[in-house]
């Protein structure tokens, strides 16, 4: 199913896409990320897999999460930005859990994992990365209803609207957030 089209109304219409602006950068980060999570786990998973296999298995779920994320960010439609939404808590709960049980009990973390030691093998971009897709997509969700509540037309007082003049109460339209 296609999403519905941006207005044709003004010609400064916002884009449609949790792809454009800083969000091309957050994407590119979540891709590099997505393919340095895989390429890592691939090569701990077939090379020295009874070594640490918690980090690797965990390393591996990192993998999806980071491609996950790069697949819906990109994608940008309304359903995709909920999957990302998922996709970025998921993320940096495990950073923040994995990341407490790699400093609490080093003994189970022979090797690092993406998300051990808060990410601190990686700048602790780990950490930081899912805080920016969430603020990202919550940018475009506010977008979206303000969008939504622009669509909705309501007739002027020239019209047969409402009274400047006349008691909400008695009003015959509905403002977009009255549940009737």
């Amino acid at each position: 199913m296609s999403e519905p089209a941006a207005s044709p109304k003004t010609g400064a219409s916002p884009p449609e896409s949790t792809r454009t602006g800083p969000g091309r950068l957050l994407v590119a980060v979540y891709g590099l990320f997505a393919l340095s999570a895989s390429a890592r786990a691939a090569v701990q998973i077939g090379t020295k897999f009874s070594h640490a296999p918690v980090a690797y298995v965990l390393s591996a779920f990192a993998a999806v999460v980071y491609i996950l994320a790069t697949v819906t960010l990109s994608n940008g439609r309304p359903t995709a930005r909920r999957i990302a939404v998922v996709s970025c808590s998921v993320e940096f709960i495990g950073v923040l859990a994995v990341g407490t049980w790699s400093i609490a009990d080093p003994a189970t973390f022979p090797d690092a994992t993406v998300w051990s030691g808060y990410g601190s093998g990686y700048g602790f971009v780990p950490l930081v990365l899912p805080i920016f897709g969430l603020l990202w997509l919550r940018h475009w969700a506010r977008r979206a209803r303000r969008a939504s509540a622009e669509r909705a037309i309501v007739p002027s007082a020239g019209d047969g609207g409402v009274d400047e003049g006349a008691h909400p109460a008695r009003s015959p339209v509905r403002s977009v957030r009255d549940p009737e």
